[in-house]
């Protein structure tokens, strides 16, 4: 997938390797990512990644964690 730069403002989106920076993407598409982008992530990444990176993270803001909680319990 090719990252919006207004996504990875502090980084160069080119640089960024989806397994290696898994939570780094994770986070930051959960916070800011739109539809696509988040289908990507869901898609992407296995449920016990993104449960783990979702529940543990200090980023991310609480209606986020929630949201993100009910979609993964779901899928």
């Amino acid at each position: 997938m090719k990252f919006r730069q207004t996504l990875f403002w502090d980084v160069d989106p080119r640089k960024i390797d989806p397994r290696k920076n898994a939570q780094y993407i994770i986070e930051r598409v959960a916070d800011f990512g739109n539809d696509k982008e988040a289908r990507w992530v869901l898609n992407f990444y296995n449920k016990k990644l993104l449960k783990k990176v979702i529940a543990k993270s200090r980023c991310l803001r609480p209606d986020t964690k929630n949201l993100w909680t009910l979609i993964l319990k779901n899928k």
